[in-house]
């Protein structure tokens, strides 16, 4: 008892997981009856063989890959930190911490979206002294660099607002945006004040990204500005660093004399013969500059469009790697995405309630959850590549002492140098150092990597979520993002980082299968694609390919189809969804596997022949105002000929005209007789038809440009 009361945080089992193995033991013993139905009653050649063959293989995919799901869905787990023992142990005495904020294109990721999130981060309740707030402009555009120049001189109101009325969220976008936020305060006058400030400096920076220029009064006002001509575009220019508020600088101080935190805006070289790694790139420049301005012990990535929603989240971090017992063993801490424009029922699917809240803390009990790429804390030694060791010991006041004081133009200086697109050339940047190359999910590989070099990590998944984000708001960003999430994953199934050769006998055999849970999205496609096509097709014809309704061999069938939707209903229900945003969830399911997971199979497959090169997509932030209009009321954008949207609405069409002619087929041919045979299918092909029920209303009874 005394050793748990020394600990800076718990760890508890989730409940309810006698009731989900007994689920899974009978799931799994309905697949077997299944599988031995299908494997006895082969029909003989020419009488439907091959369809039957075919649904045979594709339900041997999928109970292998629902054995491998069962892996983090044994014994999820929750992480309680501790802050109050944190605070009575160490007091301010804490490390030194260097925030990442990644973006890629002013056009997709507006400057005052971004800013909001550089704000947000600024303004966490820690010594700011002690915090160092990076930003990556992979655009390397000037606009961006403009609304960090603005957001320098704002910082400089809103931090001690916040620190002063202890407010939440610190985004000045999301904090405003709420109707509420004036009852927190005593004082409306200031709280108006500052609104009006946010409001005109976001004004000033929409002006400039529409006109697409800075004026030049503004440009005298800060030398970062000269680093732009009119030569420079977002794929050649040379590497720029500039330090906009220096945290060592005793000017550097806010309206009541409090220090302010280093913020440090960054666009690494980019020439058109050089690959530049897209966001892996990115992450590892800015570990190589902060090394020379700050090098604080504790990195902290975030996307530009996920805000700080939780003042406390540093502080909750730290919990984890101080903990005396276990803090030496943790190489990273994981917070789960959130949103916050989801519609009540999400449309589009994109909330991923379940991934957090189950699949996540089911990563966390079988061996550490996978790196996402955003919200998430590192030691700064297992970025750089450092494997573990029991006699490892963390220098935490490394990033604190005091350094020979350089000019911050030597500073900058020393810091460009670094982010040079040559700098990496014959070095093991990219490999044994930083974030990996080579694949479009950086983030997943270079977590299976630290993983594999000994060290654990945890998930904290607060009650307030600690980071806050704008989700796709529109069908195609929708399938742009699981594209490009299903081919980096199935590129690294098979790459030589394949979690089941590169994590053998290195981590847990549970662990591996955890990682192929997203690494076999794609290949879901082959068989949903069978499973959607197939059996509908058979009935039209009049090619059984199920036990008929009379015999005891549909049992399992039906078992394993109600019972693992039921748990599936229940699953999304407890984490927070409804009942119509579970269905919506299952229809986008299907139209993913369909589309987005296809689409990566086959470009990974040109990949790895040598037919194509790797891209990478960034989704865009912005969507106009029908299309708003039409999502806040859930209605499906489509708007556009798409190869996905012709496959969607084929598969579609065709479930209907099969749907239709297999009715026929009853009334014309004896309907008690082709009933007892064809029920099961004709069921399927009926929730087929139903499923794709905004489909049809798209394609037939709409008007709007989204139709």
């Amino acid at each position: 008892m005394e050793s748990e009361s020394k600990r800076l945080f718990a760890t508890e089992s989730l409940g309810g997981r006698a009731v989900y193995r007994l689920h899974a033991v009978t799931v799994a013993a309905g697949i077997l009856l299944v599988l031995y139905y299908r494997a006895m009653h082969v029909p003989a050649a020419g009488e439907g063989r091959a369809a039957w063959l075919g649904m045979l293989a594709a339900e041997l995919w999928y109970s292998a890959y629902w054995v491998i799901t069962q892996s983090v869905r044994w014994n999820p787990v929750r992480r309680s930190p501790f802050r109050d023992r944190l605070a009575a142990r160490y007091g301010e005495r804490l490390p030194c911490v260097d925030i990442f904020v990644c973006t890629a294109d002013p056009q997709s990721e507006p400057p005052s979206l971004v800013i909001s999130t550089v704000l947000s981060v600024m303004a966490y309740d820690y010594p700011a002294e002690k915090l160092s707030v990076y930003l990556s402009d992979d655009g390397g555009s000037i606009l961006t660099f403009y609304a960090m120049w603005e957001a320098s001189s704002f910082a400089k109101h809103w931090l001690p607002f916040c620190k002063r009325y202890n407010i939440e969220p610190r985004s000045p976008a999301a904090y405003f945006s709420e109707t509420d936020g004036l009852q927190d305060l005593s004082n409306t006058k200031e709280w108006s004040l500052i609104k009006d400030m946010y409001e005109e400096m976001t004004e000033r920076i929409d002006t400039a990204v529409m006109s697409g220029k800075i004026p030049e009064e503004i440009k005298a006002n800060h030398k970062g500005f000269d680093e732009w001509n009119l030569e420079i575009n977002s794929k050649d220019h040379q590497p720029i660093v500039q330090i906009l508020i220096d945290g060592k600088d005793q000017n550097a101080v806010d309206n009541e004399g409090n220090v302010l935190p280093t913020l440090v805006y960054m666009a690494r070289e980019k020439r058109p013969q050089h690959h530049h790694n897209f966001k892996a790139g990115a992450m590892n420049a800015l570990i190589r500059v902060s090394s020379v301005i700050s090098n604080s012990p504790i990195i902290m990535n975030v996307d530009c469009d996920m805000y700080s929603n939780n003042k406390d989240t540093i502080r909750d971090a730290l919990c984890f790697f101080l903990d005396e017992e276990m803090g030496h063993k943790i190489g990273f801490v994981q917070y789960p995405q959130s949103y916050n424009n989801m519609t009540k029922n999400d449309v589009y699917g994109n909330s991923m309630h379940v991934i957090s809240k189950v699949e996540l803390r089911g990563f966390d009990s079988v061996g550490d959850p996978l790196y996402i790429g955003t919200g998430c804390f590192h030691r700064r030694e297992i970025l750089c590549g450092r494997r573990f060791t029991e006699e490892y010991k963390e220098d935490w006041d490394g990033g604190i002492k005091e350094k020979k004081q350089e000019h911050v133009y030597e500073i900058e200086k020393k810091a460009k140098s670094l982010s040079t697109c040559t700098y990496e050339h014959d070095t093991q940047w990219g490999d044994e150092i930083g974030l990996k190359y080579g694949c479009p999910v950086e983030d997943v590989i270079t977590g299976l990597a630290i993983h594999c070099r000994g060290w654990e990590s945890v998930l904290n998944s607060p009650t307030r979520p600690a980071f806050v984000g704008v989700g796709p708001t529109t069908l195609a960003q929708t399938l742009l993002q699981h594209k490009r999430w299903s081919e980096g994953n199935f590129i690294i199934f098979l790459s030589k980082y394949c979690p089941f050769l590169f994590g053998h006998g290195k981590i847990k055999l549970r662990h591996q299968m955890g990682y192929c849970i997203y690494g076999l999205w794609a290949p879901n496609s082959l068989a949903t694609l069978y499973y959607v096509t197939i059996p509908s097709l058979a009935l039209l014809k009049g090619t059984p390919l199920f036990p008929e309704i009379t015999s005891p061999w549909i049992a399992p069938f039906i078992y394993v189809f109600c019972v693992k939707n039921i748990y599936s209903l229940y699953e999304a229900l407890s984490c927070g969804d409804t009942l119509k945003g579970w269905w919506n969830g299952q229809r986008m399911w299907m139209v993913k596997r369909i589309t987005s997971y296809l689409f990566g199979v086959i470009d990974t497959l040109r990949k790895l022949l040598g037919l194509s090169q790797m891209t990478f997509a960034v989704s865009s932030k912005v969507s106009d105002e029908d299309v708003s209009k039409r999502y806040e009321l859930e209605i499906m954008e489509f708007g556009s000929s798409t190869p996905e949207y012709m496959i969607i609405s084929t598969i579609a069409l065709l479930n209907l005209v099969c749907l239709v002619g297999g009715l026929r087929h009853f009334m014309t041919g004896g309907w008690n007789a082709l009933l007892n045979v064809f029920s099961p299918q004709l069921i399927l092909c009926g929730m087929l038809v139903i499923t794709n029920i905004p489909l049809y209303e798209a394609m037939f009874l709409r008007k709007d440009k989204g139709c």
